[in-house]
């Protein structure tokens, strides 16, 4: 037998190299599937929130913000936004903006309607229900 490292030998281990990788994929595709169904919050999915998440996406509302860590970084993670604040807190606040304060990031004014800013809340309520597996780790995103 040869002490070097021969064609054949590389070749076994980049076949069983792959062939491990592949099963290890396999394995948590599967496992993926398994897991992802009871971790929905299908229930919470109203028609609300359903027009919550067309205005979130009409308004490009990802554009600065980050949800359950997609998205830009430019403004605060809303994916805890709800739980953090409150219903009323996201209405006043969206409403009261651009502060004008300097230095600080301003949020335009969409002039949503009541019905809209209820639907957008109900789209975070919605968002804040998905078990993220405890993410992100700061409850300030």
């Amino acid at each position: 037998m040869s002490s070097g490292f021969t064609k054949a030998m590389a070749r076994n281990i980049f076949y069983g190299g792959a062939v491990f990788c592949f099963l290890l994929f396999l394995g948590l595709a599967f496992d993926t599937h398994q897991v992802l169904p009871k971790r929905d919050n299908r229930e919470g999915l109203t028609d609300s929130a359903i027009r919550g998440k067309r205005i979130w996406e009409t308004h490009d509302c990802i554009g600065c913000h980050t949800l359950l860590g997609e998205g830009a970084y430019f403004a605060p993670e809303l994916g805890n936004v709800y739980a953090r604040r409150g219903p009323d807190f996201i209405k006043a606040w969206i409403k009261a903006q651009p502060t004008h304060v300097p230095g600080r990031r301003q949020m335009p004014q969409f002039n949503f309607t009541d019905q809209q800013l209820d639907d957008l809340v109900e789209f975070l309520k919605y968002t804040n229900g998905i078990n993220t597996n405890h993410w992100p780790p700061n409850i300030e995103g």
